[in-house]
């Protein structure tokens, strides 16, 4: 697809044709399009990526060839399928012959009323197609997938009774490069969608039309479309923004693009700290991570978001670029008040930046309603170095939900420089703490609740880090 006027078509390969559209507006979801094609497998459940019924799969690069993955095409706006390769349950049988995922599903007696089933059966079949797994399907790549009424154990099953792909059309497909994500500008109902192909133009657009809005994996635009019912006069994505793209490690810092997936920097990290691990599956599903990125992430200046806490804990940056030029600014003081961050009009995140060496101890916690994919009610970030002594020299306390903005203590940090982690020291920070956060209490958690959250979460990561010096 080669840069040109506006259009009101989107043009891509859907179940291995190519078709071509007129959907009603820049905000019409990808869901909603596939249903008006007459595929109705995926359906709409939730509209904000919880549920998994309306579950797609599309072709990403994944080294030298490409791989599928699950998302949710109900926080897909439908521009940004153009010149993609996407497939819904009705198009993984061949010549006739239901997919192994769907006969595995079928026999084990994992569809009763069946408005969940294509959507698992899309995460499974992804799972079961996905280039690098050995042994069985791993059933976490179903989280995201929810089912009211036939139970998970047949569903599981179902998962673990598969084994290697079979050969054929599909598993032939991953030999070859996903199609690349290029420059496109649509436009209908009032609404511009464009998706240029670098920074500069990016920020050009942002000088010319004040009222543009950045995009990227759409998981929180998304929501806001299809449940608050916003709408944008020009929608920027940055799918196709190389420097937004970038991942690369050196001996003084790891630089990961603002635009890059959480899937696939977790697929690029080979070596990240220990509470990056930790991170990773506690933030939301296995689909949402396939689209959502740090710098969405960031941008939002959620207090609860997640990505604030375990960045703060390794001291990031953030590399900022917009019509006065580029700057950096660390994260510690990138969020300013409730859901405001220091970014300026026209300006947006190009990567976020972890200096090296990383902190000798590390530790993630997430305490929600439920343990995985669920929004948090405290999330903190900790890390700390020794010396040879077992004194402290660097002690970080990062927590989000517990004030109107993800924060660092740094009264807490400064009460243990030169002291050991034991009883007397946490007790000290845990006072520094019980005296400096004030949370906002709601459904979720009260305040005096989440206060004696964070407190006890700094007597777990002494616990732990007292036991892994051991």
């Amino acid at each position: 697809m080669t840069a040109g006027p506006k259009t009101s078509t989107i043009e891509f390969l859907l179940n291995g044709r190519p078709v071509s559209v007129e959907p009603a507006g820049a905000h019409t979801t990808l869901l909603d399009l596939l249903r008006e094609q007459g595929l109705t497998g995926a359906k709409e459940g939730c509209a904000e990526g919880e549920c998994g019924a309306c579950m797609v799969a599309i072709v990403t690069s994944h080294e030298s060839g490409s791989a599928y993955h699950a998302v949710n095409s109900c926080l897909m706006l439908a521009p940004m399928a153009a010149g993609q390769e996407i497939y819904t349950v009705e198009g993984l049988s061949a010549n006739g012959e239901l997919a192994e995922a769907q006969k595995a599903i079928a026999i084990g007696g994992g569809s009763q009323c069946g408005y969940c089933t294509p959507g698992f059966v899309v995460s499974l079949w992804t799972e079961h197609y996905r280039p690098d797994r050995a042994g069985p399907c791993q059933t976490e790549a179903l989280s995201g997938n929810l089912c009211r009424c036939t139970g998970y154990r047949p569903i599981r099953d179902a998962a673990l009774s598969l084994g290697s792909a079979p050969g054929g059309v599909f598993r032939d497909r991953l030999s070859f490069p996903a199609p690349p994500v290029e420059d496109f500008k649509f436009e209908a109902d009032g609404a511009i969608f464009d998706r240029p192909p670098s920074k500069v133009e990016c920020l050009s657009i942002a000088s010319s039309h004040p009222d543009a809005r950045w995009i990227s994996g759409a998981t929180d635009i998304a929501v806001e479309s299809n449940l608050h019912f916003r709408r944008w006069p020009h929608l920027v994505s940055l799918e196709a923004v190389p420097e937004l793209l970038e991942f690369s490690e050196t001996p003084d810092l790891v630089r990961i693009g603002a635009a890059l997936s959480l899937s696939e920097i977790e697929r690029r990290w080979i070596n990240p700290p220990h509470l990056v691990r930790q991170w990773w599956p506690l933030f939301a599903s296995v689909a949402i991570r396939n689209r959502a990125t740090l710098g969405g992430n960031l941008a939002t200046a959620s207090p609860i978001g997640d990505g604030a806490p375990m960045l703060l804990a390794l001291d990031a940056r953030v590399r900022l670029a917009g019509p006065g030029g580029d700057r950096v600014v660390p994260l510690s003081a990138f969020f300013v008040d409730y859901r405001r961050s220091t970014l300026e009009p026209g300006e947006l995140i190009v990567s976020i930046d972890i200096p090296k060496p990383f902190p000798m101890f590390t530790r993630f916690y997430k305490v929600a309603k439920r343990r995985m994919d669920d929004i948090s009610t405290v999330a903190a970030g900790f890390s700390g170095d020794v010396d040879g002594s077992g004194r402290v020299t660097r002690a970080r306390f990062a927590f989000g939900g517990v004030a109107a903005v993800p924060l660092r203590v740094y009264a807490a940090e400064e009460s243990m420089l030169g002291e050991r982690w034991n009883e007397t020291s946490v007790e000290r920070v845990q006072s520094v703490l019980e005296s400096t956060l004030h949370p906002i209490g709601d459904h979720r958690g009260s305040a005096e609740y989440r206060r004696e959250v964070a407190k006890s979460l700094v007597g777990k990561f002494c616990w732990e880090i007292t036991e892994a010096a051991a």
